[in-house]
C-alpha cells in the first residue's frame, strides 16, 4: 500500500485512495491535505467545574492547585533552606510558591519531589529574565522537576534546563509526572534532558500540558514527549498548544491502554528525523485524537520520516485514531500505512474545547508558547520553526544570563503587586490572596496571575 507524502507545502506526491477507502468510516474531502481525515466533525465536552486559572484547558484543568493555602515567597536561588524552592514544595497543605528572586534554581543534591498535594508554583510571579531549573550534575544530578504520587499541582512560567550531564540519562527527563492526577503544566519549557523533555510515569490521570516549549533533546535520546510509560489504567491527558522541536522522534509518544481519552490539539511538530508522533499497542491501543496539528519538516527530517507512525510491535489490541485538520508541511511520509485500519469516524471522548484551525493554532503556539518572558533559547526555537532552520542537537550555547532584577512590591505578603491591588480594588495593606475584589468568581491572586502573565508575553 503506498504511503502517503508531501514534495512540499500543500502538495501531495501520493495520495492513496486505497488507503482511505479501506475504512468506510473516512473519507478524504477536498482540501483535507495530505494526512487522512475522519468523516465527522469532532465533539466537543468541556470538562465541569472551576478552571484552575483562567484560560485552564484540557482533563487537568479543574486542579485546585494551591487555591485557599498559605501563599510562600521563594526568596533565594540556593538548594534548599529557608526561602528556597525546595522548602515550598516540601510544606504540607495548600500553598503557592511566588517569586521574589529571579535567576537559575540548580540543585545541588536530589531535586525535590513534589509530592504533597495542593500546590501552584507560580513563575510568572518571578522579578527579571524568570525562573530556570537545573542540577548540578555528577550522581545527584537527576530530573529537576518531578511530580510523583499526588494531586492537584499547576505549574506555570518555569523553564527546565538541565544544561549539565547527571549520574544516569535515563533519570535525566525534563519533567516526570508519575502516579498522580489533577496535574497542569502550562508555559513550561524545556531542553536538553538526555531522556525525555517530558514524560508521564504509570498510573495518571486528567493531566493537562499546554502552552509549553519542548526543544532541544540530548541525542542520542533526543525526545519530546513520553505521555504515558507503563501506564496502569486508563488515563485522561490532553496535549494542547505546545511546541516540540528538534526532537528526532516521541514528538509525541503515545501509549495508553484502552478506555484512557487522549486529545493532540493544535501542537506544532517541528524537525523530526525519526518520527514524529508515534502510536502504540502494547498496553491494549492508544484512543487518541489528533486535532488541528501541524507536522513540519526542518533539517533534519528526510524524506522516510513518519508524520504518525501507528506501532504494532507487542500489541495487545489495536489503537483507535481519529484525525482531523492536520497539516503536513515539508517533504515526509505523513502516516504509516496501518493507520487506516484503526482510523475513527469520531473522535474516541469529546474533545474537551473547541479547537482552532491548524494554521490558526501554528500561528497561536509560536505566539503564546513557553514559559515567560522568552529567555534566549526559546526565541531561537521559535525563529527556527519559523524560518524552518536549526538543527536536532545543536542549540544556543549555555543557560542565557539573567541578571538579578527587583521583585514588585508586596507589602503584605499575598503574592500580589501593591500597585496592581491599589488599581483593582484589593487591599494592598492586608492579605486578601483568595478574596474576590471584583465579584467576578475569580480569586483576586488568580486575577493577579493572569495580569502578570500579560505584561510578561512576547
Amino acid at each position: 500500500m503506498p504511503a502517503l507524502q508531501l514534495n512540499h507545502v500543500g502538495s501531495i506526491r501520493t495520495w492513496s485512495a486505497v488507503i482511505l477507502g479501506t475504512v468506510g468510516a473516512c473519507s478524504a474531502p477536498a482540501g483535507a491535505g495530505p494526512f487522512p481525515q475522519s468523516s465527522s466533525a469532532p465533539t466537543v465536552s468541556p470538562v465541569a467545574g472551576q478552571k484552575a486559572f483562567p484560560g485552564a484547558a484540557g482533563y487537568g484543568a479543574v486542579s485546585t492547585g494551591g487555591r485557599g493555602g498559605r501563599i510562600i515567597a521563594v526568596t533565594t536561588l540556593a538548594d534548599s533552606g529557608a526561602g528556597s524552592l525546595r522548602a515550598c514544595i516540601d510544606a504540607a497543605g495548600p500553598r503557592v510558591c511566588v517569586f521574589r528572586v529571579n535567576g537559575t534554581i540548580r540543585f545541588t543534591q536530589r531535586p525535590p519531589w513534589i509530592t504533597k498535594p495542593f500546590l501552584t508554583i507560580a513563575g510568572q510571579t518571578a522579578p527579571g529574565g524568570g525562573i530556570t531549573l537545573a542540577h548540578a550534575g555528577a550522581p545527584a544530578g537527576r530530573t529537576p522537576l518531578v511530580i510523583k504520587g499526588t494531586h492537584d499541582v499547576v505549574i506555570r512560567h518555569i523553564r527546565v534546563r538541565p544544561n549539565l550531564p547527571g549520574g544516569a540519562r535515563e533519570a535525566e527527563d525534563g519533567i516526570t509526572i508519575e502516579k498522580s492526577e489533577r496535574v497542569i503544566l502550562d508555559h513550561v519549557s524545556a531542553s536538553w534532558a538526555r531522556d525525555e523533555l517530558v514524560n508521564g510515569y504509570a498510573d495518571n490521570n486528567n493531566i493537562s500540558i499546554t502552552n509549553s516549549i519542548f526543544a532541544f533533546g540530548t541525542p542520542p535520546h533526543d525526545k519530546c514527549a513520553l505521555l504515558a510509560s507503563d501506564p496502569v489504567d486508563a488515563q485522561r491527558l490532553s496535549f494542547i498548544g505546545n511546541v516540540c522541536a528538534h526532537n528526532g522522534d516521541r514528538n509525541p509518544d503515545l501509549n495508553f491502554p484502552r478506555g484512557s481519552c487522549v486529545e493532540v490539539v493544535n501542537n506544532v511538530f517541528y524537525n523530526g528525523n525519526s518520527r514524529f508522533a508515534e502510536i502504540w499497542e502494547a498496553f491494549g491501543g492508544t484512543p487518541v485524537s489528533m486535532v488541528g496539528n501541524v507536522f513540519q519538516a526542518g533539517p533534519d527530517t528526510r524524506p522516510s520520516v513518519v508524520g504518525i507512525a501507528r506501532d504494532e510491535r507487542g500489541s495487545k489490541g489495536p489503537a483507535a485514531i481519529y484525525l482531523w485538520d492536520n497539516e503536513a508541511r515539508g517533504n515526509f511520509q505523513a502516516v504509516t500505512p496501518n493507520v487506516a485500519a484503526v482510523l475513527q469516524a469520531k473522535p474516541p471522548c469529546p474533545l474537551t474545547a473547541q479547537p482552532a484551525k491548524a494554521s490558526q493554532a501554528y500561528t497561536n503556539a509560536l505566539a503564546r508558547a513557553g514559559a515567560y518572558p522568552r529567555d534566549a533559547i526559546d526565541n531561537a526555537v521559535v525563529s527556527d520553526v519559523r524560518q524552518s532552520t536549526g538543527r536536532v542537537g545543536t542549540p544556543p550555547s549555555g543557560i542565557p544570563a539573567n541578571p538579578p532584577a527587583a521583585p514588585y512590591l508586596d507589602k503584605d505578603g499575598d503574592g500580589m503587586d501593591d500597585n496592581w491591588e491599589h488599581t483593582h480594588g484589593s487591599d494592598a495593606m492586608r492579605s486578601d490572596p483568595w478574596e474576590d475584589a471584583n465579584g467576578n468568581g475569580i480569586p483576586n491572586l488568580e486575577e493577579f496571575l493572569t495580569y502578570r502573565e500579560g505584561i510578561l508575553a512576547p
